[in-house]
């Protein structure tokens, strides 16, 4: 028994795709650019488009009109304090490190001492 596999009714699903399609406003944070384009995104804001009309707004952190993969720029996009959070969490590390040493060190001295007064006990008697 063969299988026709160009009979859609086998391959193609129904109902899959959405059908709630609307023109919208997708607006770059970055460099305030703006384009307009059919989605099914939900949003609250709107905005007025050149044509006068309102239209449903995504706001976006990058676009292609500010990702250097398309600008050529290079240059850091700091968004929600990435670059904030790298170098606090590298601080802490060090910090961690330097921590560690001490008390590795504060350990090794400890150790020293209590060692000492033994061999004080030894050599008296």
């Amino acid at each position: 028994m063969t299988t026709d596999v160009y009979n859609s009714s086998l391959i193609m699903k129904k109902n899959l795709h959405p059908t709630n399609y609307r023109l919208v406003v997708f607006q770059d944070i970055n460099n305030d650019f703006k384009f307009l384009t059919r989605s099914t995104v939900e949003t609250d804001e709107t905005i007025k488009w050149n044509d006068g009309k309102d239209y449903p707004l995504v706001k976006m952190f990058i676009s292609s009109a500010s990702h250097p993969f398309f600008t050529g720029e290079e240059r850091i996009i700091d968004i929600e304090g990435r670059v904030d959070k790298f170098n606090a969490r590298a601080k802490a590390a060090e910090k961690a490190r330097e921590d560690r040493k001490k008390a590795a060190a504060k350990k090794v001295s400890r150790k020293l001492t209590t060692k000492e007064p033994k061999l004080a006990k030894k050599s008296a008697e």
